[in-house]
């Protein structure tokens, strides 16, 4: 029986025993570079895509928080103030972004999904045994947000360590977009047990249900072995050698670069959220009981730009990427005044505003978490990203509190789509000066050995 051969592309510095030592240990050599050999039927290839497949189901099940609109209404019932606890969650998942990327860094996104998946559903379990609005700003905003963000921070990071440079786009937005497609299904079913059981029950049911199935995915996610090196082709914004290191925070919050990132990260999410966690309202005016078509299709958007300028990322870059989708999402929302004020605007055309500007608003998940991985590397990718979120959080809790005190102020949303519109211009002049120089090479090149 004829054997393929076997290619391993270690660096010839190690000894020929050293090398060949490693074939037969369970432990990977440390400083090897090339492809780990994994044991047993696992390749790199079906291990990486695994994971990618356990981050898109996590983020599935935590995607409930884009379809707070459809809990709104009955939320509204129990206590005036409806809108602060999505907008707590919104803060409490930008904040534990930064902790549970930390520890996930350290320990590993097992246990860390794990934790997230037990916070959602203790906080879904909490707001449906009360109505008081301390319980849901307690229950939904700060358990659930808190389990979101854990979640969500431990999703990306391995799956981006399986694959090369060339796809860091591509496999960010798979695995973000399970988050912006959720309301696709969890919309619906919203709508049906709200009708058959009420807001505590359907609080109850979706708690035990994301309980089960983020913590039965978070047992698939792992990092590659030590050692491991994908295939590495830089995207177009990353050129240059390719012997780059990792920067820790401290080295991140250093650069110039990464506060014009918050900045425009501030702003493309807040405005996008600010419109996602109204479009149910906005839809009902023209669409009824069936304003949840709206919210579904729009989702559809949501992900879609998530995966799609990923790969668009990959393949011109990130920074004109970024700046195409900021200009067309600052149209849109200028056109979205036409559309809120006039009255005749149909069903339609209010789901084809939500789902482009909700397209604009994916992109950022994805092009953002690249961005991280390019400039600053993957061993501290979990609380350089956690950090740069920071922006999301407050984008969201600002520009949606605004958004909730023009609309109070003018009767409408007009003003709010107004400001968000100004707001993106400014982020498109920002993200101009991204664009790398020719010549340019990632910020951290590891030294070479100083020669006795």
């Amino acid at each position: 029986m004829s054997r393929a051969p076997l290619s391993i592309n270690y660096n010839n510095k190690w000894p020929l025993s050293h090398r060949l030592n490693s074939l037969t240990s369970d432990k990977p050599v440390s400083g090897l570079t090339g492809s780990t050999l994994l044991s047993g039927t696992q390749t790199p290839k079906t291990s990486g895509r695994q994971v990618v497949a356990a981050g898109l189901g996590i983020n599935l099940a935590l995607g409930i928080l884009y379809a707070y609109s459809m809990l709104a209404a009955d939320i509204a019932t129990l206590f005036p103030g409806s809108g602060d606890p999505y907008a707590t969650a919104c803060l409490a998942f930008a904040v534990s972004m930064i902790i549970g990327g930390k520890m996930q860094d350290k320990v590993g996104p097992r246990v860390i999904a794990f934790l997230g998946g037990l916070l959602v559903g203790a906080g879904f379990l909490v707001c449906s045994q009360t109505s008081s609005y301390w319980g849901w700003v307690f229950g939904f905003g700060v358990l659930a947000g808190t389990g979101i963000g854990f979640g969500y921070s431990a999703a990306t990071p391995p799956a981006l360590k399986w694959f090369s440079p060339a796809k860091t786009g591509l496999i960010a937005g798979i695995v973000v977009s399970g988050f912006g497609i959720a309301p696709v299904y969890l919309a619906p079913a919203c709508q049906y047990l709200l009708g058959q059981y009420g807001l505590h029950t359907t609080m109850m049911i979706l708690g035990v249900a994301f309980i089960v199935i983020v913590c039965t995915m978070s047992l698939l996610l792992t990092n590659p072995p030590t050692g491991f090196v994908p295939v590495t082709q830089h995207s177009p914004d990353v050129v240059g050698k390719q012997n780059c290191v990792d920067a820790t925070p401290i080295q991140m919050l250093k650069e110039r670069r990464f506060y014009i990132l918050w900045l425009i990260f501030f702003v493309g999410a807040g405005a996008g959220l600010m419109v996602i966690g109204s479009v149910a309202g906005i839809a009902k005016q023209s669409m009824g009981e069936m304003a949840f078509i709206a919210v579904a299709v729009m989702a559809i958007g949501n992900a879609a730009g998530r995966v799609l300028a990923g790969l668009m990322s990959d393949k011109i870059g990130r920074a004109t990427t970024l700046i195409l989708l900021l200009a067309l999402q600052s149209t849109l929302m200028f056109l979205a005044v036409r559309v809120v004020s006039n009255e005749d605007s149909g069903a339609l055309l209010v789901t084809l505003m939500a789902t482009f500007i909700g397209f604009n608003y994916g992109s950022n998940l994805s092009l953002f978490p690249s961005f991280i991985k390019d400039y600053w590397g993957t061993k501290n990718y979990g609380t350089n990203y956690g950090i740069l979120f920071s922006a999301w959080g407050v984008g969201a809790f600002v520009l949606v509190k605004l958004s909730s005190i023009l609309k109070a102020m003018h009767g409408g949303m007009e003003s709010s789509f107004v400001l968000a519109g100004i707001l993106l211009l400014i982020g498109t002049v920002l993200a101009m000066s991204l664009l790398p120089l020719k010549g340019t090479e990632p910020v951290y090149v590891a030294k070479e050995p100083a020669k006795l």
